[in-house]
């Protein structure tokens, strides 16, 4: 593939925003409101400390944004938190980071997915009923664009991100020019509890679900055009910049316009109604948010495929999933991601509310495991600057690491056990595959030179069907590979229609290929029993040093054609390797079929 078609394929700085940012930027319409609905148990003394809480958020998310900036320069080839860890902190805590990493993406599909859904029955009543549908077109949608390649699934979502951002920041600045609400938002109720430690700290592991997806960037540096590192650092600091800002933004409307939870409408919708009034900007605002929430799954497409890419380089997942397609895409973990979010979509029947307890807990593990292995990673490097890059990465370690035991101590009753259950496994999973492939490697001798080659005397034994040109094409074949050739075909004299043993002589011998032909019989009108027989015999014979079957199988040019086959070949295939050590050659000649 040429250079310049492989680097258009990659992304820009605004495609990275639009592929790789959504999850934190969409963040905003569902993160504020987390907070209020912890506060307004204390009436509006308690909703006084959103702005506070904010700017706490807003820290960490500023002390992340500098850290994963310094882990793109250190880590070039993506991975974010497992590279980093794989480096300083022992492959076991690398494989906890990897873990917890993509528990948080195929979470975030689901949430992203079924949040966008529920923005849009609220819109629409009628369509509830229908949210499991809606959210299964929607993930089919975003995993279809997705394979057709992350900078065309870029492009696409450029116009939406950009119309929800200007859509964002008009309602803060126009909000903070109102002197009075153009719609009264609704006012909190009577306190039920006092402002204390225990609920500001629940308010903010709440809001942190806001910085879910800052560590995207990091990890999907490979798909950004060169230079990548410069790239996707420009990215890093202005999804920062854009998320920090509306963070704080929206927290100063809702404390100016004293904003509370309202069952039936979101904080966003007040805001928005308050500023803008309820008319075409109100329903603009809705629509992109709708859009987006949708939408933000695609972080999750362009992170993740990239972090098993990693993985299977590693050999603890199957090493389909460093394989790229025509366009750049790693097409198993695109399928693996959307399989995982669709059964997490069905299994919640498209509610929000039964996936967020578990939301951002997996996402803190890997971003303290990050921070953690960049302090270790700058002592042992000690380049220019060392001390003050290792200071930036420390205190990052230190507000997630305590962002983390929020988030348990929160959440962990609420089913933020089943992250550590989840995790769990799949280090196990990935341990058990390391070991097999471990165990693969022994057997072939990787790493030793090999003794020189030896010819051995080899029969090659073709299953036939009838005399036609896919038994030629296959004969051809065989005769090129093996010192003997010879063909089999099964008949079942007992099946009516069916050709008999004389009649497949009579045809074999007016061909008169110089192969011969041995006929087996099959009262059972089994196909593989008798060839699995005859192939045992021709082994105990020991007249060979080795036994070739050659399958030969068409090839149709059309897939609607192709299920139209017997499927023979598989059955054979199965059969052979099952019950014989038969070496087996499936080869697939294409056949043209004329109009």
């Amino acid at each position: 593939m040429p250079e310049e078609t492989t680097e258009r394929d990659r992304l820009t700085v605004p495609q990275g925003l639009a592929a790789l940012s959504l999850d934190a930027l969409a963040s905003v319409a569902y993160g504020p409101e987390a907070i209020v609905l912890v506060l307004a148990v204390a009436g509006s003394h308690g909703l006084g400390f959103t702005l506070p809480v904010t700017i706490a958020i807003t820290v960490l998310l500023a002390a992340l944004t500098f850290s994963y900036r310094q882990v793109i320069a250190a880590f070039p080839n993506g991975g974010g938190a497992y590279a980093v860890a794989k480096a300083h902190l022992g492959r076991r805590v690398s494989l906890v980071a990897a873990a917890s990493l993509i528990i948080d993406y195929v979470l975030n599909v689901a949430v992203s997915v079924s949040a966008g859904v529920a923005a849009l029955t609220s819109a629409f009543p009628s369509l509830y009923p229908d949210r499991v549908v809606l959210c299964v077109v929607v993930l089919a949608l975003i995993t279809a664009v997705n394979l057709y390649g992350v900078a065309e699934s870029a492009k696409v979502l450029i116009p939406p991100t950009v119309i929800f951002v200007v859509a964002i920041y008009t309602v803060i600045v126009i909000g903070l020019l109102r002197p009075h609400p153009v719609t009264a938002p609704t006012h909190v109720g009577a306190a039920t509890q006092s402002v204390g430690l225990l609920l500001l700290l629940k308010a903010f592991a709440s809001g942190c679900a806001a910085l879910t997806g800052v560590e995207a960037i990091a990890n999907a540096v490979p798909t950004f055009r060169t230079p990548r590192v410069q790239r996707a650092q420009h990215t890093e600091i202005a999804l920062g910049a854009l998320l920090g800002s509306m963070l704080i933004g929206l927290s100063v409307l809702i404390g100016r316009f004293h904003v509370a939870p309202n069952p039936t409408k979101t904080v966003l919708a007040q805001l928005t109604d308050a500023s803008l009034g309820h008319n075409a900007g109100f329903y603009v605002v809705q629509f992109a948010t709708v859009a987006l929430l949708a939408l933000a799954a695609n972080t999750s497409f362009g992170g993740m495929p990239v972090l098993t890419s990693l993985l299977a380089r590693d050999h603890h997942v199957p090493h389909v999933f460093a394989l790229r397609a025509d366009r750049q895409v790693y097409r198993h973990g695109v399928l693996v991601l959307a399989g995982a979010a669709l059964v997490l979509l069905v299994g919640a029947r498209g509610d929000t509310q039964a996936l967020v307890p578990v939301f951002a807990i997996g996402v803190f593990i890997g971003f303290t495991i990050s921070q953690v292995g960049m302090v270790r990673h700058w002592r042992l490097e000690r380049g220019p600057g060392w001390r003050g890059r290792a200071v930036l990465n420390g205190l990052g370690a230190v507000l997630t690491a305590a962002a983390t035991v929020i988030e348990l101590i929160a959440k962990f009753g609420e089913g933020g056990w089943l992250v550590f259950l989840a995790v769990a496994v799949l280090v196990t999973l990935f341990e058990s595959i390391h070991r097999s492939y471990a165990r693969i490697g022994r057997a072939l001798h990787i790493g030793e030179v090999p003794g020189p080659p030896v010819q051995e005397h080899s029969l090659v034994v073709v299953p036939v069907g009838a005399v036609n040109r896919l038994t030629q094409e296959a004969l051809g074949t065989a005769l090129s590979l093996g010192d003997e050739v010879r063909a089999v075909t099964v008949v079942h004299p007992e099946e009516e229609g069916a050709p008999d043993a004389d009649a497949m002589l009579e045809a074999w011998q007016r061909w008169h290929p110089d192969v011969p032909l041995t006929v087996l019989s099959s009262r059972s009108r089994s196909l593989t029993r008798p060839i699995v027989d005859h192939l045992q015999e021709l082994a105990a014979a020991k007249e060979h040093d080795r036994l070739v079957v050659l399958i030969p199988e068409m090839h149709l040019p059309h897939p609607w054609q192709r299920l139209l086959q017997n499927q023979r070949g598989v059955i054979l295939d199965r059969a052979i390797r099952q019950h014989t050590d038969a070496v087996i050659c499936r080869l697939r000649f294409r056949i043209e079929v004329p109009r």
